[in-house]
């Protein structure tokens, strides 16, 4: 555990100490401690007003890509796998099998033709060209499809159904409180996903104001690459820094919703 505590921390922690330093320290310091002059903070606000302040705006990007994203995904998976769970319909394990097969096509053999479905509908360049391609979780539906079938009791459905409600009401009233800790987990994966998509904006975005924020980061790093610590080089601190903040985020945001999982996985553990 110690290891994998390690494994997993040191590249965060190299991060953090890099975006305390300068251009010059960076090339002429130890990597993994801090420097003579702390940097962090002028590090950050010239993260932050770097071209007429881009950054900002990339991340306001990014926000938008990943939260629209990852809330109609995770939706639409919800839905999608509560139907599968509690509906008997024809086709449908034959449907579901489709569903599994789909996981194992890679979303980046997927990302030239939808690039070419999508310049004939003439919304290339546009957030819709990032939203939609993620709108779409195989994974996800897969996901919500097993917990729904033991998270929501086919009795209680039975009970609102004898109460008079209808199938819509009973899902978003009933169903969906009960898929909430599976919910948060489709919602955090694909929030995680869009957020450090890179493949797929790279190919669909020519407008740096829509970039979000790998593809703006990389941008700034090419134009450092080969620079060492001359002019073009300069941008390399903020390459850093700016990928330092852009975790931040996320891990805010799986500390605000962590307690949905926890009641998720306790839930079962009470004898009713």
């Amino acid at each position: 555990m110690l290891a994998a505590l390690v494994y997993f921390l040191l590249p965060l922690f190299w991060l953090f100490v890099a975006s305390t330093k300068t251009v010059g320290e960076l090339f002429s310091s130890f990597g993994l401690w801090f420097s003579g002059d702390f940097s962090l903070f002028s590090n950050i606000a010239a993260t932050f007003t770097t071209n007429d302040g881009v950054y900002g705006r990339w991340l306001l990007n990014t926000v938008l890509y990943a939260g629209v994203s990852a809330g109609l995904a995770a939706l639409l998976a919800a839905l999608g796998g509560y139907g599968f769970a509690k509906f008997a319909f024809r086709g449908n394990s034959k449907l579901f099998n489709i569903v599994l097969g789909s996981i194992m096509v890679p979303m980046t053999a997927l990302a030239i033709p939808t690039y070419l479905v999508f310049s004939k509908v003439g919304i290339v360049n546009t957030p819709w060209a990032i939203i939609l391609p993620s709108l779409v979780s195989p994974f996800g539906l897969y996901l919500m499809k097993i917990y729904a079938e033991d998270g929501v009791p086919d009795s209680i459905i039975e009970a609102a159904r004898i109460d008079g409600a209808g199938e819509v009401r009973i899902f978003f009233q009933v169903a969906l409180r009960m898929l909430a800790p599976g919910f948060v987990t489709v919602l955090l994966f694909t929030l995680v996903a869009t957020w450090n998509n890179y493949f797929l904006p790279l190919i669909m975005l020519n407008d740096p104001n829509l970039y979000p924020i790998t593809v703006g980061l990389a941008s700034w790093y090419a134009q450092s690459a080969g620079g060492g610590s001359g002019s073009s080089g300069q941008l390399l601190p903020m390459v850093i820094t700016g990928s330092m903040l852009s975790v931040i985020p996320l891990i805010a945001a799986f500390l605000l919703l962590s307690k949905y999982w926890q009641t998720g996985l306790t839930a079962g553990g009470v004898k009713q």
